[in-house]
């Protein structure tokens, strides 16, 4: 295949750049929007092209953040923005200082839909009447963990999104009385097939790559759970995606395709993307309902994160009886099966499941121990065993094994 005449001026172009760009004092050269837009400007048509993966830095968007990705691979902890704050954020910085974890995964956009601390330059409006400063300064923030070498990953929730869904139940789903469907929970999910609510969510991911964050990490990337059992009686709109195709390849369609697109658009700014997956879904073809093929969404991101919490596989999952009591078998068990898939790509992400550092007491006695040092470590080394380095940890109260072998 050949470059069309009046497109094989991008090839010396980008050469040509590179080149200058080695010369030039840093203070004379282009500005980080003007380079960032260069780049698009330069692929955006161009199906023959893509950014090269070891493009040099100086192409990429700069932050102004240096916090390089860990030489050991990510060892990551949870927290959620309100936690992050005060005493709880001097809590979170001296458990990562105190052993061998050193990043962070942090909520921009919530379980809820509210943005949780400020970015500069998102468009979308829907952004500014749903930022909820638990934050105040971003910038001051990233300062800290770059003092701290703490690597920054934003925590970016996508469909699973309550007050977005009230404000425009026409971005969602519907009950045949023109009502919003909603969980038994009480929430509400946004539409996968709805390219506007793509835009939002990929306009969020580029705020938090301008503000600093190294890796962008997309959660809830799927349709609401179950959804194959209750989707004919609700009203929404598949927005192009064929009406000759079933139910479960429109899904996993919609799905994969906002992963490709993000992944794509947010290549110019330099960051990693990274989807959390439900590990169920790397041991059946597809999840019908949620629309998770777990192969066709690893072919689209650098990171796959895996939540494979003991306390989520039904009982008897991989031949375990009460998988909660057998944190070691259970996830040497699932490695199996995640190594087989991903080994079957051409280029495979980098594996970095998430394991579980709290007690799921709502199990019932007798089904479920309580997690600490031990019960961590016993998930790592099966990790370990495996073959795979990185991990992130999952408590909502930020109160982390800081014994465990990390």
């Amino acid at each position: 295949m050949k470059l069309d005449k009046n497109k094989r001026w991008f090839v010396p172009l980008l050469f040509s750049i590179f080149i200058i760009s080695l010369f030039l004092p840093f203070n004379n050269r282009i500005t980080a929007d003007e380079k960032t837009d260069e780049i698009n400007e330069l692929y955006k048509d161009n199906a023959l092209l893509g950014i090269p993966k070891n493009l040099p830095q100086r192409f990429f968007y700069d932050s102004g953040v240096d916090i390089p990705y860990p030489k050991e691979g990510v060892k990551g902890i949870y927290t959620a923005a309100h936690n992050f704050v005060g005493k709880e954020r001097k809590h979170v910085l001296k458990i990562l200082d105190q052993t061998k974890l050193n990043a962070l995964v942090l909520d921009v956009k919530d379980d809820s839909g509210f943005i949780t601390l400020p970015l500069k330059g998102l468009q979308s409006k829907y952004a500014k009447q749903n930022t909820r400063d638990f934050i105040p300064d971003t910038k001051k923030m990233m300062k800290t963990l770059e003092k701290h070498q703490v690597y920054p990953i934003a925590r970016i929730v996508v469909f699973k999104d309550t007050i977005l869904a009230n404000e425009r139940p026409d971005l969602s789903f519907k009950n045949a009385d023109g009502s919003l469907w909603t969980s038994g929970g009480g929430d509400s999910f946004v539409s996968p097939f709805k390219k506007e609510i793509w835009d939002y969510n990929v306009d969020v991911a580029i705020a938090a790559a301008k503000a600093g964050f190294k890796e962008i990490q997309f959660d809830y990337v799927r349709f609401p759970e179950g959804f194959e059992t209750f989707s004919n009686r609700l009203y929404y709109d598949t927005e192009g995606y064929s009406e000759e195709t079933d139910g479960i390849q429109q899904r996993v369609e919609a799905v994969t395709d906002f992963v490709a697109y993000a992944h794509k658009k947010l290549q110019p700014y330099g960051v990693k993307v990274g989807v959390d997956i439900f590990g169920y879904a790397a041991t059946i073809p597809e999840a019908p309902g949620i629309g998770q093929n777990f192969s066709k969404i690893s072919n689209n991101v650098d990171v796959i994160s895996s939540m494979i919490y003991p306390s989520h596989w039904g009982l008897s999952y991989f031949g375990i009886e009460n998988p909660d009591l057998h944190p070691y078998e259970l996830v040497q068990s699932y490695m199996v099966v995640e190594n087989q898939v991903l080994s079957a790509l051409d280029n495979p992400p980098i594996s970095r499941p998430w394991l579980q550092d709290f007690t799921a007491s709502y199990l019932g006695p007798g089904r479920y121990l309580e997690y600490g040092p031990e019960e961590v470590s016993l998930q790592i080394q099966a990790l370990r065993e495996a073959g795979v380095n990185e991990y992130l940890l999952w408590n909502v109260q930020n109160s982390y094994s800081t014994e465990a072998d990390y």
